[in-house]
């Protein structure tokens, strides 16, 4: 039976070849039993020789199988079939049916190049969108990565092979072996580098890498070996994407790098406080990092192994059993422990009552806050200063507006007058004067039509010019100044050029007659030819019109000699 024609479960007819992988191969395909077109991926003949690899491969899929969500590739069906190998041995080849995606892999979009910075957070919204879905069903990708994401036609991002990386992770123990699956190891996280165990964050690492790569057109580490590009990973850091592409902002810099820490305990700790953080750094606001943590849960993330080495003591101490633990001698301390005890309590109780009453509400936690000052109106310098002064961390932003002069502060927030602690993040909205916008198109729109537009679009009508047309009628707009089109301040004063119905009509006796007709015929004026057979020359005699200027459309004649020379 032919390729074409081939059943898998008696109902998955196998059809053209969409793509090879390092370990599988993808294939149209045609569920017979519902008519609907699939997506088969066939596993490579070398890995199905391994028992271990079906079963984890199939309990992976079947876990794939019960997720469905938008941004996820969903899996139909699992099975195996028997094949033959090359050497004529019967195998058990494992198959995936999955939804069939008619869009194009990102690997394929980035190789064109950066795409914008509101794209690429876009996209990677949606992948960590696909990502918090599955880690709430305590699955782990491990394999995040531009060949695993699709693109359909109308934008939405698809996450790919959900199941097949966690088989592959399961059943392989070194990086080279990984590689050698997966086919690079530009997208692995240190943990996966170093052969530890991966958790949620693992993806939250590639995915900053997938983000690297959309905004720059390059991962942030490669190599010739997969060893050294993974070494990389472990002991190299990134630089920042906006050295590789200017246009990426500082915010989505910070972005990127705090995705890419080496510790997996300090970068982002879960697929929704990245996605925040992308969109604050897309709309140019630079994220404030959240102190880690010590109570991670452990069933996806484990214990931090940074955690203060007192708590790694109680813990310790909590975790002998009881014929470790120091004997007591004595049940309980002496009563004359005790009412010292007691005494020298109630003696720092009283005194530090005393040191409160005495102290003024400014003086009582006036270093802890600050309040903010008013600087609105001032330039951005001068108030950044201010901020600064105060040990406030003034952070950017900018807007038009039509009453603040351009670098001038228009709001900041939290208001003037609100107290803050010290090393607060005050956002600071300067102007950047008059918006810009496009002068409209008036061409051919009649003047009073004309002004209308460019008044209601926000610029001012300054003066009109007439000026002599041959086609454009009179008081209909020949252009402007500043030509239509072209983006210009709010407010700005445009001109208008408007046709006077008029031509120049210029002097044409003494031209052949054949010139004198191209000149006036460009003009617009309706010629009417008149020959004198009593002279010769074929050139212009006399003409109806004057030189000068006349209505377009003027009827003209033109006389002009027609006769030939005598043969005598």
């Amino acid at each position: 039976m032919t390729e074409g024609t081939r059943l898998l479960a008696g109902r998955y007819q196998v059809g053209a070849l969409l793509g090879r992988g390092g370990m599988a191969d993808v294939h149209s395909g045609i569920d017979t039993r519902l008519g609907r077109k699939v997506a088969i991926k066939l596993l490579k003949p070398s890995l199905a020789h391994d028992p271990k690899f079906r079963l984890l491969f199939r309990e992976e899929a079947q876990k794939a199988a019960r997720m469905a969500h938008p941004t996820i590739v969903r899996v139909f069906d699992a099975g195996e079939e028997t094949v033959r190998d090359a050497s004529g041995i019967e195998i058990q080849l494992p198959f995936i049916v999955m939804e069939f995606v008619d869009g194009r892999l990102l690997k394929d979009i980035v190789a064109d190049g950066p795409i914008e910075q509101s794209e690429a957070a876009r996209i990677v919204a949606q992948v960590l969108t696909a990502l918090e879905y599955s880690h709430r069903a305590l699955l782990v990708h491990r394999d995040i990565k531009p060949g695993n994401i699709m693109i359909t036609q109308n934008g939405q991002v698809k996450v790919m092979d959900f199941g097949i990386a966690r088989a592959v992770s399961d059943n392989t123990a070194t990086v080279a072996d990984t590689s050698a699956l997966l086919g690079t190891a530009q997208y692995f996280s240190p943990e996966q580098a170093r052969g530890e165990t991966v958790d949620a964050r693992t993806d939250l690492y590639s995915t900053g890498i997938v983000l690297f790569e959309l905004l720059t057109g390059r991962p942030p580490f490669h190599g010739k070996q997969p060893v050294a590009v993974a070494y990389q990973h472990i002991s190299e850091a990134p630089v920042r994407p906006s050295s590789i592409n200017p246009k990426v902002s500082p915010a989505m810099d910070a972005v990127v790098l705090h995705s890419l820490e080496k510790d997996k305990f300090t970068r982002y700790q879960s697929a929704a406080e990245f996605r925040s953080a992308l969109e604050s750094g897309a709309a140019g606001e630079v994220p404030v990092r959240k102190a880690v943590k010590d109570d991670f849960n452990a069933t996806l993330f484990g214990v931090n192994p940074n955690a203060r080495a007192g708590s790694d003591a109680t813990m310790r101490q909590l975790a002998n059993s009881s014929d470790d633990r120091v004997v007591r001698t004595q049940s309980r301390p002496p009563v004359a422990w005790i009412w010292g005890g007691v005494t020298v309590m109630a003696v720092i109780l009283v005194a530090v009552m005393i040191w409160v009453l005495t102290l003024s509400p400014t003086k009582f936690g006036g270093d802890l806050a600050v309040a903010v000052p008013d600087i609105t109106g001032q330039t951005y310098e001068s108030g950044a200063q201010k901020l600064s002064d105060l040990h406030l961390v003034p952070t950017r932003f900018s807007e038009p507006s039509e009453t603040v002069p351009e670098g001038a502060i228009i709001r900041i927030d939290p208001p003037a007058g609100t107290r803050v602690a010290k090393d607060y993040a005050v956002k600071v909205w300067v102007s950047t004067g008059l918006s810009f916008v496009a002068i409209p198109l008036v061409t051919n729109m009649t003047e009073k039509a004309a002004i209308k537009a460019l008044t209601e679009a926000g610029f001012v009508y300054g003066t009109t010019t007439k000026s002599h047309s041959p086609s454009i009628a009179k008081g209909i707009v020949m252009g402007t100044s500043p030509d239509g089109g072209i983006s210009a301040r709010t407010g700005s004063t445009v001109d208008l050029v408007v046709s006077d119905g008029l031509v120049d009509v210029p002097k044409v006796t003494g031209l052949a007659i054949a010139d004198a007709n191209r000149k006036l015929s460009a003009l617009g004026l309706n010629i009417t030819p008149v020959a004198d057979d009593t002279c010769t020359g074929g050139t212009v005699t006399s003409q109806s019109l004057a030189p000068g200027t006349h209505p377009q459309k003027s009827p003209i004649t033109l006389n002009y000699c027609s006769g030939t020379a005598s043969s005598g």
